[in-house]
């Protein structure tokens, strides 16, 4: 089956790009580079037939061990597209190669020998979880991580990406937000499935994402969700109940418009960070606790945190990189301004896994701090309440 979606892939993805400027000595290298993920393809298949072998007691980790490479396999094909229109589009096959190969190569040697333990095989027996406000690979140790990622109907897996939405989920309920009756706003919803979750437990959910004027980039990505339907996980709740207890809408994160108001929560994931600037950034933080909750509601959001430097960064452009002067400065704001904001504490560096950063392309897998622009980058979370 594999086998059959790599052609798929390479007849689909590929070969429609490029199709014009197909050649002979051109093909030979497309055959060189089928022949690279074939052989990964083997790996996958050989730690399937491992696994099946395996005793009782080990057959678990092997089969775990087999669904990251059958994931690697997934996270090539889904680069390679992304290399391929990125290429065909500025007219370079020789960067198309090169790029594509090179990823290959990088991928299998960190498969070979990046040891990543099996989520749920060890509990640490120190610490509490979520304590801190960035992400940290003991969070997804934490029995309560594997237990949100099922109610998400996701796999649990290494991932900052999937820590965000766990820290929302997790930090929201702590605070009595995911309840009967409750209202609920989310900022760049693309399409994630929490509004599914927060509707099958009683909530109602305004689900928002930017205009298509400034969401086009998401929407060629596959990151953005144009309706209603496509935030529908019919997995997690009734379709019909998602229809009564969720809406949409579109909504400009830089000028939030008054009739995004009087709500219980708000929340965003990994979205104020591509608002332009820091400052922008930062402005509609402030603007979504005073314009759209009311007194005592929650706050949720997470972006992009520098770890390299508090002084270097990057300040504006199509995504920003918030240093920790800068989360402190958001925070001293925003209790000057009568506001309550849990306190922000970096976590420290426990795990192997903290110290793993993944570079371009990304491998994905794990996926906790990455080089972002020449710096190394994680999530962070904030939660605010308003002061009434």
């Amino acid at each position: 089956m594999l086998k059959t979606i790599w052609r798929r892939l390479l007849a689909e993805k590929i070969a429609r790009s490029v199709e014009a400027r197909l050649t002979p000595a051109y093909d030979a290298k497309i055959r060189s580079i089928e022949a690279k993920f074939l052989a990964l393809l083997g790996t996958a298949d050989a730690a399937l037939l491992s696994a099946a072998a395996a005793s009782d007691s080990e057959r678990a980790g092997r089969i775990e061990a087999a669904e990251l490479i059958r994931s690697e396999i997934r996270n090539l094909a889904r680069g390679i597209q992304t290399i391929c229109e990125a290429s065909a589009a500025l007219g370079d096959d020789k960067l198309f190669l090169k790029t594509v190969v090179e990823r290959i190569d990088k991928a299998r040697p960190k498969l070979e020998t990046l040891y990543i333990p099996p989520i749920g095989l060890v509990t640490p027996t120190t610490g509490s979880f979520m304590q801190w406000s960035t992400c940290s690979a003991v969070d997804f140790l934490m029995p309560e991580f594997s237990r949100i990622c099922e109610e998400l109907c996701v796999t649990p897996l290494y991932h900052r990406k999937l820590w965000e939405w766990v820290f929302i989920v997790h930090h929201l309920r702590r605070l009595d937000m995911l309840t009967a009756g409750k209202r609920g706003l989310v900022f760049g919803v693309g399409t994630e499935s929490l509004p599914s979750l927060f509707a099958r437990d009683g909530v109602e959910v305004l689900a928002t994402n930017a205009p298509d004027n400034i969401g086009a980039h998401w929407a060629s990505s596959g990151e953005f969700a144009s309706r209603l339907d496509d935030l529908c996980v019919t997995t997690i709740v009734d379709a019909e109940i998602f229809h009564k207890r969720v809406s949409y809408a579109t909504c400009d994160m830089n000028a939030i418009s008054e009739e995004f108001s009087g709500f219980d929560f708000c929340w965003s994931s990994c979205c104020f960070e591509h608002l332009g600037s820091l400052q922008a950034g930062l402005d509609f933080v402030v603007n979504s606790v005073e314009k759209t909750l009311k007194p005592g509601g929650v706050a949720c959001h997470t972006t992009e945190f520098n770890l390299s430097s508090n002084e270097e960064t990057v300040e504006t452009g199509s995504t920003v990189i918030y240093r920790k002067r800068d989360i402190e400065g958001l925070i001293s704001c925003l209790r000057s301004r009568g506001h309550e904001v849990d306190a922000f504490q970096v976590a420290p560096d426990q795990h192997p896994l903290d110290f793993y950063v993944d570079v371009p392309p990304y491998i994905q897998r794990p996926h906790l701090r990455l080089n972002l622009f020449g710096y190394t980058s994680t999530s962070v979370g904030l939660i605010i309440r308003r002061g009434y």
